[in-house]
């Protein structure tokens, strides 16, 4: 068919040629976002007296029109057109006539494709918020059943101190509820209109750009046409905000997988989020877990991918940023399957709180305890950590734990344990006096899950206009 761009043009576009500047097949995700936005131009337009109110009247109908008609099906969306643009205004002018060919007033595919891709964005942004709302809700209902689920922390992955289960997922609140705030950031800072850019230097019709921007529920107009159109540091931002939420996810994965395994029998996870093996029986795996770990790098490479679109490219706007949708739009179905999916999965997960204590009463976790006793006696904490050192290695020998051996035992490596020591060095001790915010008492988490509590009360949540 001929391009609406044509007159400049002496022949038919080569058709490899056409195939590969086209977009269609993908930008179609824009339709909504091409008529939204259309109708505000539109609106706009005739309010600054450029289109007469019949016009404007005609347009709209028939943009309606073929919302409705695409919506319901009896319209197709295909590849005979380059674009979603030139979809939308060559079935208006058919359907309207001459009245719609002025839609294209004032604008250009520049500054009408950051329009969509902005809209398209901004919205996927909340839809993610919103997934991290819920996944925040459960982490927070299994902090509070489990306060005094007691289970080795780790560093190195080797038993280090003894901590609590809510203590663990809160961590992940925390890493969460920055994903959340990050989104926050990237929206407010996103939230300027390019529509009225043009195609780089604006247009010399009167238009309201302010009133547009604000039909779309943006803060205003961007400040810059240059800028405007050839702008995709909101996509870079979304996509570093996409793959630190799956860098988070993966690490929970990586514990959920390790956890799920039967040296550590720390949790089950729900049947309907995993699968056998075709060969041997026995076997439950946590196929979801390891596929959210494996698509984490899906998600990087399109963040990649833009950064190394965008590192050389002059202003204002050129082709190769068409490259900046096929890659995001993988990655935000990517990042919302996964979450839905791994919530699902840890909504779901039975927690084997009996076998997380008496791993925790395992490995010397309370080392740095016994440790802190010999302090308070005077000791000074080199010497002490020496000693407790001297203990541990005597208590591998005979395959037993600190709080097994008898107060002689104990005497042998300092006169200055008493029988006090057994209650210091208890696991419920070793958790319950740590009173510090951010530590795993529960004094301290009651306090943590009534601040996130207060969080999610008021958490950042945009209404949908």
């Amino acid at each position: 068919m001929a391009q609406l761009w044509g007159g400049r043009f002496t022949k038919e576009m080569d058709k490899l040629v056409y195939e590969f500047n086209a977009s269609i097949s993908f930008d179609k995700k824009f339709f909504e976002q091409d008529i939204e936005g259309s109708i505000a131009h539109v609106v706009m337009m005739e309010k600054q007296g450029i289109l007469t109110c019949e016009e404007k009247d005609a347009i709209v109908k028939g943009l309606t029109g073929i919302r409705k008609d695409v919506e319901d099906g009896k319209l197709s969306i295909t590849e005979e057109y380059e674009d979603i643009h030139s979809f939308v205004e060559a079935n208006l002018i058919e359907r309207i006539g001459d009245t719609g060919k002025k839609l294209h007033t004032g604008r250009s595919r520049n500054d009408q494709v950051a329009l969509d891709m902005k809209l398209y964005i901004r919205s996927e942004v909340v839809q993610i918020a919103e997934n991290l709302k819920d996944l925040l809700e459960t982490l927070l209902s299994i902090m509070e059943k489990n306060l005094t689920t007691y289970m080795p922390g780790f560093t190195h992955l080797q038993k280090a101190q003894p901590t609590t289960l809510a203590h663990h997922m809160g961590a992940y609140f925390e890493m969460f509820k920055r994903d959340v705030l990050r989104l926050e950031d990237i929206y407010k800072r996103m939230n300027y209109c390019p529509l009225g850019s043009g195609a780089f230097a604006g247009t010399t019709y009167p238009l309201d750009r302010a009133y547009t921007s604000a039909l779309m529920g943006f803060e205003g107009p961007t400040l810059n046409s240059m800028d405007a159109v050839a702008d995709r540091d909101y996509v870079i931002e979304f996509l570093a905000a996409l793959s630190t939420i799956m860098m988070h996810l993966s690490r929970f994965s990586e514990e959920i997988i390790i956890w799920n395994s039967n040296e550590y029998r720390f949790v089950e996870i729900d049947d309907g989020f995993s699968t056998g093996s075709s060969i041997m029986p026995q076997k439950k795996n946590p196929d979801i877990a390891e596929l959210v770990r494996g698509k984490t790098g899906r998600v990087y490479g399109a963040l990649m991918s833009i950064l190394t679109t965008m590192k050389s490219l002059p202003l204002a706007y050129n082709k190769d940023m068409q490259e900046d949708k096929e890659l995001t739009f993988d990655a935000i179905t990517t990042v919302k399957n996964c979450l839905t999916l791994f919530h699902g999965m840890l909504s779901t997960m039975k927690f084997n709180q009996k076998i997380m204590e008496e791993s925790a009463t395992k490995g010397f976790t309370n080392a740095t305890d016994a440790a802190d006793y010999l302090v308070n006696k005077g000791v000074p904490f080199r010497d002490a950590h020496g000693i407790i050192g001297q203990l541990v290695l005597y208590c591998i020998e005979k395959n037993c734990s600190i709080d097994a051996l008898s107060i002689d035992e104990l005497k042998n490596f300092s006169p200055l344990f008493e029988g006090d020591v057994y209650d210091t060095i208890s696991l419920k001790t070793c958790v319950e006096k740590r009173l510090t915010m951010g530590a795993p008492s529960k004094k301290a988490m009651e306090e943590v899950i009534r601040i996130n509590k207060e969080f999610l009360a008021h958490i950042w949540v945009v209404e949908r206009y």
